[in-house]
């Protein structure tokens, strides 16, 4: 599907995935009950200094989990305990979900991820890429340009189709993106929002740099057109009732679940200066793929361990292992030529694979496992598997404004507690 790089480097994953389950609980680095506690320590800490209500950390290994804690309460404002049962706001972990959904349908034969765009959504062939232009006098003025080449799904499952999210100061595209509009209209649905999509440039040549953005929501309507379904009805069919993801939609429809919903600190509320967090008790039509599902701490610990099992879990199988280990390897590495925008979220030890980052290199003074793959949502919460060790991480709290600081400290502390 992706080459020779791409397959060499699925099957690197891919033996890497099947020898540490098969060789397994001795060779795998073990967590320590010190360790936890310096864990447990700092999400204390956390709270009682006023960063955020409460939070639940989950670490599961060899299929078991070997730490799960709830911290604090779901809202300052009603103080009801944390518990598993809380329903968060994911955002972008939606990402890996939409991703696992369209892997479903390349599966199946009915996508490939070197197919256009424009197969699914014509009106793609026409989109051009803006381009900003210095004249003489220094004024910046836009011109289009066409496609060098066609969006394929790969460019959106990576986010190196040129499609921004639209944040204000990221020039004259992204204001574009951002004076249109996308985020306000929480009542359009996935073909209107491509609709207006297609009406704008694109910031960047195909496949030339990863531009983070709506790439994934425009993966979730061309599963729609694919099915014939709504993004969640599809979801609920294949992925999500199956694997006994009971709690996780796209808003909270029974108002009976409404005081389970975790809430951040009440001045901890914008997601960007144009953005709150937004209200999950409301219905709303957009079924954003990219960001907009809501979920339990036990609903995505079994997306995850079906994820660490090679895409099967309690007997049924979603995806087959060398599907899981083409999205979990680095698809936008030095010899695709994929430059990396100023906002790169991987980070510098991390290359992107088809709706997750992916470990390549050990960040200086740690030993962190190559190969592992995660995301995580502005809202705060965060996932990890690492194959190597059998185990995987959710971090689920709400707190837009402190969550690159948290995720660093808690993966640092989480892998100092396995002596890594």
């Amino acid at each position: 599907m992706h080459g020779r790089r791409g397959l060499m480097a699925a099957l690197v994953v891919l033996f890497g995935l099947v020898s540490a389950q098969a060789g397994s609980e001795g060779r795998a680095h073990k967590l320590t009950p010190e360790g936890l506690s310096k864990v447990s320590d700092y999400i204390r800490n956390e709270i009682a200094t006023g960063k955020f209500p409460g939070a639940i950390l989950l670490l599961q290994q060899h299929g078991k989990p070997v730490y799960c804690e709830n911290f604090g309460v779901r809202d300052v404002a009603t103080e009801i305990s944390m518990s598993a049962d809380t329903i968060f706001r994911l955002y972008s972990m939606s990402k890996p979900i939409t991703s696992v959904l369209a892997m479903m349908l390349v599966e199946e034969g009915r996508l490939a991820i070197n197919d256009p765009v424009s197969k699914y959504i014509p009106a793609f062939a026409g989109m051009k890429v803006g381009v900003e232009k210095k004249a003489e006098d220094d004024k910046i003025s836009l011109e289009l340009e066409p496609l060098n080449r066609p969006v394929t799904i790969e460019d959106l499952m990576r986010h190196t189709a040129g499609i921004p999210y639209g944040y204000y100061g990221g020039g004259l595209v992204n204001k574009l993106y951002a004076d249109a509009g996308l985020f306000a209209n929480k009542d359009s649905t996935n073909a209107e929002l491509v609709a207006k999509i297609t009406t704008l440039p694109l910031a960047e040549q195909p496949g030339t740099i990863w531009d983070y953005g709506h790439s994934t929501d425009v993966l979730g309507r061309i599963i729609e057109v694919i099915s014939g379904k709504s993004l969640f009805q599809f979801a609920r069919e294949r992925l999500l009732d199956p694997l006994g993801m009971k709690d996780t939609a796209f808003y909270v429809a029974d108002p009976a679940k409404w005081p389970r919903i975790a809430e951040p600190m009440p001045e901890d509320r914008a997601i960007s200066p144009m953005t709150q967090v937004r209200d999950i008790r409301k219905p709303l039509r957009w079924e954003s793929g990219g960001g907009g599902l809501v979920g339990t701490v036990g609903d995505y610990a079994r997306f995850s361990q079906m994820l660490l099992n090679g895409g099967s879990y309690e007997g049924r199988r979603y995806l087959k292992p060398d599907t899981i280990a083409l999205m979990a390897s680095d698809h936008v590495g030095p010899e695709t030529h994929v430059e990396r925008d100023r906002n790169y979220y991987p980070g510098e030890s991390s290359g992107y694979g088809l709706g997750v980052a992916v470990r390549t290199s050990v960040p200086p003074g740690t030993a962190w496992p190559l190969g592992e793959y995660r995301w995580d949502g502005v809202g705060g919460t965060f996932f990890f598997i690492d194959p190597e060790d059998d185990l995987f991480g959710i971090f689920m709290v709400q707190t837009p404004s402190q969550r690159g600081r948290i995720q660093l400290a808690l993966k640092t502390l989480i892998y100092q507690a396995m002596g890594r």
